[in-house]
């Protein structure tokens, strides 16, 4: 069947009022972004739904493109009649007929918003039922479970035909929910708390440490390849790679074995906060999950925390392990994250982390060095990559703005 458009329906952003409008254009622009690849296409938004116009483009290949757009509840391919009945019954019957295949059931699904049309909704069940029953032989109808659900949309311009229906990926739109910066790490967890983030609405930059020679080129890449995927749902994404080598070294010298992880998770936090507000991010992203190794219990996060004021987002806080497992394989980050290559979270780890870090002991430890001049050297020392899908990255506008 030649499709002339793919319909796109918003789901949640429907729900919104006076500021919907807002919403549209986000989705219009990560539409837009999306079908880069395809130069002759045309998108028309409208307040209720979205039109893709093909104009000889690969239909199939557009829709494995949209499917991952956040803010896509469900689309269809379909094509538009002219308001005339005959016209109407023959290209319902040619799309009926491109899909069916021996003993399949049918029904069709009206929806008749301009209440002007010639026929009622009965009627156009009626007349377009009747027409494709005299003219598929074997095919019955089954209102219940169907295999093909022929939909026809009455409006005022134009009547629209499908018999697909697309789920999509669901949540808001990028960037409709404003910016925050992503701790991001080279482990199975803190790309899956983007992917949820961002299927929020946030635009979502990434923040990763770096300790060489302790940690190598290739976590360095994977880390970048994590980024890549991440940024194949909105077309591109910052990285900013963070040197990390000499606070740790001094975290390692000046700091007690047992409370070393909390002050890396708190130096961390600090830098990624700092570069937030260069950046004008609202909050701060981490992978957390409650319980799951040392720095991630209650007590632990209530002491890390206490070096920002700003919001931090937790979307996998009381996830199963397990669940986690199954997005980062639906999202393709998982074989990603298994590769053997450490990155700066498991070098000199402690033997024996303190599990309940006291937030005064902490404090007190750290008051004896001056990590605060370290902490604005990384920042200064910090490389800012674009990165792009499947492509190499490329330095950022903002490379030497700290």
């Amino acid at each position: 069947m030649n499709y002339d458009r793919i319909l796109i329906r918003y789901g949640e952003i429907s729900t919104k009022g006076r500021n919907r409008k807002k919403f549209v254009d986000k989705l219009r622009k990560s539409v837009r972004i999306a079908l880069a690849p395809f130069p002759m296409i045309k998108i028309r938004a409208e307040r209720d739904r979205m039109y893709v116009l093909v104009n000889g483009e690969n239909v199939q290949e557009i829709i494995k493109s949209l499917k991952n757009i956040f803010g896509i509840q469900s689309l269809s391919p379909a094509i538009r009649v002219e308001r005339d009945l005959e016209q109407m019954k023959e290209a319902a019957l040619s799309l009926v007929r491109s899909l069916y295949k021996g003993g399949q059931t049918f029904k069709i699904s009206p929806k008749r918003s301009d209440k002007s049309f010639e026929l009622d909704t009965a009627g156009i069940n009626h007349t377009f039922g009747g027409h494709i029953l005299e003219n598929i032989p074997g095919i019955k109808v089954d209102v219940k479970n169907p295999d093909i659900n022929l939909k026809i949309e009455v409006l005022s311009e134009a009547i629209y035909m499908s018999c697909e229906n697309i789920l999509g990926a669901g949540g808001l739109p990028v960037g409709s929910s404003g910016k925050a910066m992503l701790m991001l790490s080279g482990g199975i967890d803190s790309p899956v708390a983007g992917y949820l983030t961002m299927k929020r609405g946030v635009e979502i930059e990434a923040v990763h440490f770096f300790s060489p020679p302790y940690t190598s080129e290739r976590s360095k890449e994977k880390v970048i390849d994590l980024a890549k995927k991440l940024a194949e749902i909105f077309g591109s994404m910052k990285l900013h790679i963070v040197p990390f080598t000499a606070i740790q070294q001094s975290i390692k010298e000046q700091i007690p074995e047992n409370y070393s992880m909390t002050t890396t998770r708190r130096f961390m936090l600090r830098i990624t906060d700092e570069i937030r507000k260069k950046q004008e991010g609202l909050a701060i992203i981490t992978g957390d999950n409650l319980g799951q190794v040392a720095s991630q219990t209650l007590e632990s996060m209530y002491a890390i925390n206490d070096v920002t004021n700003t919001p931090i987002l937790r979307p996998l806080l009381t996830m199963d392990k397990n669940d986690i497992i199954k997005i980062a394989k639906d999202i393709d980050t998982y074989d990603i994250s298994i590769r053997p290559f450490e990155d700066c979270c498991t070098i000199f780890v402690p033997s024996s982390p303190k599990t309940k870090p006291k937030k005064e002991k902490v404090q007190h430890y750290e008051s004896f060095f001056d990590f605060e001049t370290l902490i604005q050297e990384a920042v200064q020392g910090t490389e800012v990559l674009t990165i792009r899908p499947d492509s190499k990255e490329q330095p950022s506008e903002f490379e030497g703005l700290f």
